[in-house]
């Protein structure tokens, strides 16, 4: 079974886990950098990020881990991803458990930039409802 990679724009994706045979298949798919949205731990059995991020070396992709309890974003995490987006070459895939979280804190750290239904429309093309983000997007 294949990544379910889900594109927000022509510059930024979503997925569901990454294992680690993945990466290779991301750096042949183009994806420049891999930002790793999930804590450890979270589920057994789930790749560890120290192990995503040495393979992502491998294949010459950058690695940035930005994990997002499923308790919610911590202050600082909006930035994060605004910043790891601005600093990295794209396309840039970004992975939780689903990909909503990645999907939800990509929606915020575009706020200002895309308007707020530039922003859920690109989301709930994807398959992510970000609609409840309304009021922090624009």
């Amino acid at each position: 079974m294949g990544m379910k990679i889900k594109p927000l724009t022509d510059r930024f994706a979503v997925s569901p886990q990454l294992r680690v045979s993945d990466v290779a298949q991301a750096a042949a798919k183009g994806y420049k950098t891999i930002i790793n949205n999930r804590p450890d731990g979270e589920m057994w059995g789930q790749p560890k990020a120290a192990d995503i991020e040495a393979e992502a070396q491998k294949h010459g992709l950058h690695y940035l881990h930005i994990p997002i309890s499923l308790r919610g974003l911590a202050e600082g995490q909006v930035e994060a991803q605004a910043a790891a987006q601005a600093d990295n070459e794209g396309p840039i895939l970004a992975f939780c458990n689903t990909g909503t979280r990645s999907a939800m804190v990509w929606a915020l750290s575009q706020a200002g930039k895309m308007s707020a239904d530039e922003i859920i429309s690109a989301a709930a093309q994807a398959g992510y409802n970000v609609n409840n983000l309304r009021p922090h997007l624009g």
